[in-house]
This record gives structure tokens, C-alpha cells and sequence, in this order.
């Protein structure tokens, strides 16, 4: 086996962990923000799930009861691995983003924030308008930056050589 071939067999397990571990703990730190922070706001955690499934299902997803909001979990869950992933991948050529797990984690928060209000949801069922008041904003990019971007620059670091 040749150098380079036993440097891969030892990368990708190593790729796999850190990527599931990373999108796992932010897909868990960002469900449990967001089920407490819409808390206050009166809205149940069945509704926040369904709202998930509901960029694939439309205002339908609130009429399948438990069903759509265990779906809703489901796509919850692979759009943070997704983030793990992306995040990995990109690691591997801008070392800064190993080097400077901080900043790099919550910067790359920032970035999912707007990348998920700006691109995903208008692109997908979600059936409702998308706004940017202050208060959600600001609560929104805290939640991003700490529960996701962070946790997953942190995971990552850990999992790199």
C-alpha cells in the first residue's frame, strides 16, 4: 500500500467522525435554541419541527401532526451535518479555519445564518415571509454563531491533525 493510499485510509475515518460528531452537537445545540428561544414566544416544539418540514412540504407539513415534525427533526439533523461537511471541505484547503477555530466558527455561524434566510428558505415551501427584525436578527446570529458555527469549527479542529 502506498504512502498516499495509507494516509487517505486513515483520513477518511477520521473525515467521518468529524463531520458526524460536528453536525450532530450543532444540529442538537440549534433544534434545543431554537425550541427555547421560540418558547418564549408561545410556539410549541411540534410547530418548530413542522416548520422544518415545511420547506419540503409547504403549510402542509403543519397539518401532519407528529409525523412531519419527526421529518421536520430528520432534515433538521442532515442540514447540520451538511454544514459539518461544508465546513470540513473547506478546512482542508483554507487552514486558517483549523488554525483560528474561534473566529473561523463564528464567522462561518454568521455565514449559515444568512445562507439558510437567504438562499435555502426562499428557495424551498417554506410558506411563510421572511423577515429580519432586529430582535430576531440579533437572537438568530447569536444562535448561529454559538450553536452552530462554533461547535462545528471546534469539532473539526479537534478531528484535524
Amino acid at each position: 500500500m502506498s504512502a498516499v493510499s495509507a494516509e487517505f485510509q486513515t483520513e477518511r475515518p477520521r473525515a467521518y467522525r468529524a463531520i458526524l460528531w460536528a453536525g450532530l452537537v450543532a444540529g442538537a445545540l440549534d433544534i434545543t435554541a431554537a425550541i427555547i428561544t421560540n418558547g418564549f414566544r408561545g410556539i410549541r416544539p411540534v410547530s418548530i419541527l413542522q416548520s422544518v418540514a415545511s420547506g419540503l412540504f409547504g403549510a402542509d407539513s403543519y397539518k401532519g401532526g407528529f409525523k412531519t415534525a419527526a421529518l421536520g427533526l430528520l432534515f433538521h439533523f442532515i442540514i447540520a451535518l451538511t454544514a459539518a461537511a461544508v465546513y470540513y471541505a473547506a478546512s482542508r484547503q483554507l487552514k486558517f479555519l483549523v488554525r483560528h477555530p474561534v473566529v473561523s466558527g463564528l464567522l462561518y455561524g454568521v455565514a449559515v445564518y444568512f445562507f439558510m434566510n437567504l438562499v435555502v428558505l426562499p428557495l424551498s415551501a417554506f410558506p411563510h415571509k421572511i423577515t429580519f427584525r432586529p430582535a430576531m436578527l440579533v437572537t438568530g446570529l447569536i444562535v448561529h454563531m454559538l450553536c452552530v458555527g462554533l461547535p462545528i469549527s471546534l469539532l473539526i479542529r479537534r478531528y484535524s491533525k
